[in-house]
Formats: structure tokens, sequence, C-alpha cells
């Protein structure tokens, strides 16, 4: 059964604090998703490939 007297505007009203809590989070994860490297550059030495050829 559902409550005789919902006010749903009320609702509205005291679920928007927690809504806005939400979409800041979501916001800081996509900020730090972007922000914090999670690949090191910078000195990272790359070793050119060798090939071995037959002179005969």
């Amino acid at each position: 059964m559902t409550a005789p007297d919902t006010n749903v505007t009320k609702q509205a009203r005291r679920h928007r604090p927690a809504l806005y809590g939400i979409a800041v989070a979501l916001l800081a994860a996509v900020a730090a998703f972007f922000l914090i490297p999670t690949v090191p550059e910078g000195d990272v030495a790359v070793e050119p490939a060798t090939t071995v050829t037959d002179d005969d």
C-alpha cells in the first residue's frame, strides 16, 4: 500500500541535496579519470628492434 497523503513536491525538495551530492561525486570521478595519469610518461627508454640478416 502507498501512503495516502504523499506530497511529491515536498519529497522532490527533500531529495535535491542528495541528488546534487551524487552529481558532484560523478563529476569528481570523471575529472579524476582525465586529470590523474595512469601511464607514466617521460623518461621511458625504448630500445629499437634489431633485425637479423643472413648474409651468405
